[in-house]
């Protein structure tokens, strides 16, 4: 399933973590009063009635003076615009309008993108009529709402679901049946391009690239071994002036498209540097997306090496990222071409993992001996009792597991049922998800 991106964009301290946060029901992004604490980016997959979108927090868009107020907020508010599905323009109820309101809601409807403007800190319903003081913004309708308290925010979120493109389903098509899609992401200058081109000279198929839907992105069909691939290559970033604090943000947003529109996930990592948060955050968003997912160590021959070198740096990568021990590394140059074919060749394994399906006469007689061994504690008193195990069909790989009470399950339980999943199967290279039902429902 493609996801749209909504992106929630505004000045500083109008409350976009706020909302991000309320929108997630969980506190992921750091909230401050102090303008410019969002420095690092989220973006998280988010759900109402039933439809899923990935959701951005942006910086506050600031400008440093009045002559460069056109320019900065182009530089800034126009990636974001560009990008998204749907755009969410917060602003202050608290507060009148500000210039650069008034410059942000111009980007906005030149672009022609859908958009919703929310005004913000409508703590209750005496300060409605503060929301018509954004009227003179342009056609746009503005709805009061309070990231703080939730008030509206389901209202918001209406409007937001019904703004969405139509949905598409990708996922029902059988993996022998159609090209695996490899999203190629990671920091700039990786050596992401350098793959792609590598791969696709190791293939002598040439063919002519197809503009994909993400700006930047190119996807190039190519066939190896008898498998039909599509590489997405998400390198390559717009030279915007002065907007070097944003390039980490609109990478990653770029590769949340990529990884939507992909079956697996190469995140590209630079042996010869520290790995980087957003290698991890990126990572995530594929995990989440339920996309497989490996990682590719880049530049490998500019390291000196001993026996143990690849060891060891395994090690520290599932040391600093425990939950992707699960996802494989690969150790190559795109430079030189070592171990480049073996990319496909992993990608083509994990691509058979994440449709596998394990039969439910198997899972019954495996998993759930080992959970009836080892059953869950009681909960006040209460005790859990597992019944069955099936396997869902839609990748990735997801169990269903059959109790009197769902709720009472821990997330230290529901790791211990996933480890012992892959220590019986496998599944290396894939996220395998976990969900708990009463039965009989």
């Amino acid at each position: 399933m493609t996801l749209p991106v909504v992106c929630i964009i505004g000045r500083p301290n109008v409350g976009k973590s706020t909302l991000f946060n309320r929108i997630l029901r969980r506190r992921q992004a750091v909230v401050d009063p102090k303008p410019g604490v969002t420095r690092d980016r989220h973006y998280a997959v988010a759900e109402w009635a039933g439809r899923s979108f990935a959701l951005v927090d942006t910086g506050g868009l600031v400008v440093q003076s009045m002559e460069e107020m056109e320019r900065q907020i182009a530089a800034q508010a126009r990636l974001a615009i560009d990008e998204a599905d749907l755009v969410v323009f917060l602003l202050d109820g608290t507060a009148a309008v500000h210039p650069d309101d008034e410059a942000i809601a111009r980007l906005i409807l030149r672009s022609g993108k859908p958009a919703i403007v929310a005004v913000n800190k409508i703590d209750d319903e005496r300060r409605d009529i503060d929301v018509y003081e954004f009227t003179r913004l342009g056609p746009l309708e503005p709805i009061g709402i309070s990231a703080m308290t939730g008030r509206a925010v389901g209202d918001l979120l209406e409007l937001v679901v019904a703004k969405l493109p139509a949905a598409t389903e990708e996922e029902g098509a059988e993996a022998a049946d159609r090209p695996i899609h490899l999203a190629i992401v990671g920091r700039p200058n990786v050596g992401k391009s350098s793959l792609v081109n590598n791969l696709v000279g190791e293939a002598r198929m040439i063919v002519s690239p197809l503009p994909g839907t993400t700006r930047d992105a190119v996807d190039t069909p190519l066939e190896s071994a008898g498998r039909r691939f599509v590489l997405i290559d998400t390198a390559g970033l717009r030279k915007t002036a002065r907007v070097t604090d944003q390039i980490e943000f609109y990478t990653a947003l770029r590769s949340i498209r990529a990884i939507q529109r992909a079956d697996i996930v190469c995140v590209m990592l630079d042996a010869s540097q520290d790995l980087s948060v957003q290698d991890f955050r990126i990572a995530t968003v594929a995990a989440e997306a339920g996309r497989g997912l490996f990682f590719a160590v880049n530049k490998w021959d500019l390291i000196e090496k001993d026996t143990g070198t690849s060891g060891a740096y395994v090690k520290d990568l599932q040391a600093r990222a425990r939950t992707f021990a699960w996802a494989p590394a690969l150790f190559l140059s795109a430079l030189t071409g070592q171990r480049v074919a073996k990319t496909l060749d992993l990608a083509a394994a994990i691509a058979t993992e994440r449709y596998r399906r394990i039969p439910t006469p198997e899972l019954n007689q495996t998993i759930l001996t080992d959970i009836l061994a080892k059953p869950p504690p009681a909960v006040k008193g209460r005790f859990i009792k597992i019944n069955y195990v099936t396997q869902a069909p839609e990748p990735p790989p997801t169990f269903v597991v059959f109790c009197n009470h769902p709720e009472l399950i821990g997330a230290p339980y529901e790791r211990f049922v996933t480890n012992r999943l892959r220590e019986r199967f496998g599944f290396a290279g894939v996220p395998v998800r976990i969900r708990w039902r009463k039965k009989g429902r």
